[in-house]
């Protein structure tokens, strides 16, 4: 494992790094460090270009209505189009919240136009209203035969359309929108979520997962060395047990 190595394109790191987000990024690092696997990050920010041959994994996080017009516009000048063949040759790439509705076909802030997204996920945004409440909480959801857990902090709801399915089953809190039962949305090796907390750190399997695919991608195979995780997993069983107590 020694000789293997993966780069990853960070978008967006000043602009769309909220509620924790850059601890997505340490995890990785840490779990590729920990196996002997060297993780190149690359910082990719307004202005600059994507090469999509460039890249392993992709990450972009959250920001408020005020960075997204930002980034919105970037990604429709400088980015879309690389980061849509980069999914479409199976790019490992994780959008959270903010990162995940301008990943989308576009988001509907509560004032002023809509802000187009790249199309990566079948997904639209609506903002209705600021007199409606957010979705704020702690949230669980049904992965794979296990949970993922985060927090959540959006004004949007996020609606699927046939092309892509949601990443998991809400168990507690909104999810996209409140509604459907469906939190996130999983297209070819895209994952557009909204767990905040920050995700990675307190769900250590979906770290490997994107870990194992971007190995998969590179090299044919996927083989990861088992870490200990016992303080990820009591992080993460406490946030279940919150969440569940708590509910909605």
């Amino acid at each position: 494992m020694a000789e293997l190595s993966l780069t990853l394109a960070y978008l967006y790191p000043e602009l769309m790094s909220v509620y924790g987000d850059l601890g997505n990024i340490t995890a990785l690092r840490k779990r590729c460090d920990w196996r002997g696997i060297e993780l190149k990050i690359e910082p990719v920010d307004i202005g600059q270009p994507f090469h999509s041959a460039s890249y392993d994994l992709v990450f972009v996080g959250g920001g408020q209505d005020k960075e997204q017009k930002l980034v919105a516009g970037d990604l429709q000048d400088h980015k879309g189009e690389a980061i849509r063949m980069a999914v479409e040759e199976d790019v490992v790439l994780l959008a959270v919240c903010g990162g995940y509705q301008l990943f989308a076909r576009y988001y509907r802030p509560a004032d002023g136009p809509d802000l187009p997204g790249i199309g990566i996920f079948d997904a639209v945004t609506i903002h209705k209203g600021r007199r409606v409440a957010r979705c704020i909480g702690n949230i669980a959801i049904e992965w794979q035969g296990g949970t993922l857990v985060g927090f959540e902090n959006h004004g949007g709801r996020t609606y699927l359309g046939p092309n892509c399915q949601p990443l998991g089953k809400v168990l507690v809190g909104f999810g996209n929108n409140g509604e459907d039962g469906g939190e996130g949305a999983v297209y070819r090796n895209a994952y557009g979520t909204y767990l905040h907390g920050s995700l990675l750190p307190k769900n250590p399997r979906f770290a490997d997962h994107l870990l194992r695919l971007a190995l998969q991608r590179k090299y044919g195979q996927a083989d990861l060395v088992p870490l200990n995780d016992e303080l990820e997993t009591r992080a993460h069983g406490a946030a279940v047990y919150l969440a569940k107590s708590k509910g909605r």
